[in-house]
């Protein structure tokens, strides 16, 4: 059986139709994928032992972006929203982006909410570092673990509240996407502030935007707002990569008794509804909590641990998503009907 045809771990598609470049000699076997899979080589070169009726496949796995939709020097932006405050979205954002990174790719991360930054504190940076200036008008992304990182909270002090009206907002947001000196990013993420206003609809308008991750929790009210966070990207043109669902379940870590404290399963509904795929089910950990505030992310912090690997393969395949959607332009894309309501 020939290789090509080997269905893709996360789209169960062919490689033939997705533009796989295979060369294999024996029991050696290089692969170019569309996204970043570094995780799951071991595993991928047993699977196609399997397939091929092998032993030892001994697999060489590349990484090459399909050709983005973004601009200047950043192939794919991403947008990881969610429509209700308090689902815990920008912890899944951040830790998204270093899984990327750890899985191979070049990736920067933009915080979007003006109001509220967080991503400061999550990477660690210093309080008090600032983005170094170019040519009086650009910024230098500051580099944390690994990834390039924007962010309001890098150009004003926790002390202050930003008291701006919408337009204002749009205009910081448009500012720090423009004059970023982003540095060759395959994906950029977006931390998405909550609701469906202002900086949705600029991001949405002014910026090309490959996809996007709605983040909830199990609770019927949260299910509600991802339910119009879906419904608004598709509304403008932007594909929904999938759910994340945030505080599915907590085990207590003395007796191991679990608890689904904001209900359960809520996410694999939503998803099932609206035709998405469940991205990654995310535990109720203090761990998760403490090490974002800590400012060493769950996949910087615990690598190997068994809550990065949710994330690092969540982040394989929301990138395999993108990879499907540049390979084949009409999949999983809605017809889109613009209305005046």
């Amino acid at each position: 059986m020939k290789i090509e045809q080997f269905p893709d771990p996360y789209l169960s598609v062919p490689w033939a139709e997705l533009g796989t470049r295979v060369l294999s000699s024996g029991n050696q076997v290089a692969i170019t994928l569309g996204y970043p899979a570094q995780g799951m080589r071991d595993s991928l070169a047993t699977e196609l032992g399997k397939f091929l009726g092998t032993d030892n496949v001994e697999l060489d796995l590349q990484f090459q972006p399909p050709a983005g939709r973004g601009f200047n020097r950043v192939k794919h932006i991403v947008a990881v929203a969610s429509c209700k405050g308090g689902v815990g979205k920008s912890t899944p954002a951040v830790n998204l982006a270093l899984a990327l990174d750890a899985e191979g790719a070049r990736i920067g991360l933009l915080e979007a909410d003006i109001y509220g930054p967080s991503q400061g504190m999550m990477l660690g940076v210093p309080e008090g570092q600032r983005p170094e200036g170019k040519d009086g008008a650009y910024f230098v992304p500051i580099k944390a673990h690994g990834i390039q990182a924007m962010s309001m909270s890098f150009l004003v002090t926790e002390d202050t509240p930003m008291v701006w009206r919408g337009p204002m907002v749009s205009g910081a947001l448009q500012q720090m996407l423009n004059q970023t000196l982003w540095d060759d990013l395959d994906y950029l993420i977006v931390d998405m502030p909550p609701g469906t206003g202002d900086i949705q609809l600029t991001l949405s308008q002014k910026v090309p935007v490959s996809g996007a991750v709605i983040v909830t929790t199990p609770q019927d009210i949260a299910l509600l707002d991802a339910k119009k966070g879906i419904e608004m990207f598709r509304k403008v043109d932007i594909p929904v990569l999938g759910v994340i669902e945030n505080m599915s379940g907590f085990r207590c870590p003395n007796c191991g008794a679990e608890n689904a404290v904001f209900g359960s399963g809520g996410g694999v509904r939503i998803a099932a509804e609206m035709g998405v795929p469940v991205l990654a089910e995310l535990p109720l950990a203090i761990e998760i909590r403490e090490q974002a505030d800590g400012g060493t992310p769950t996949v910087v912090q615990d690598p190997e641990g068994d809550i990065a690997n949710i994330y690092r393969d969540a982040a394989r395949h929301l990138a395999a998503r993108i990879w499907r959607l540049a390979a084949q332009p009409d999949t999983d894309i809605p017809e889109i009907h613009m209305a005046d309501d």
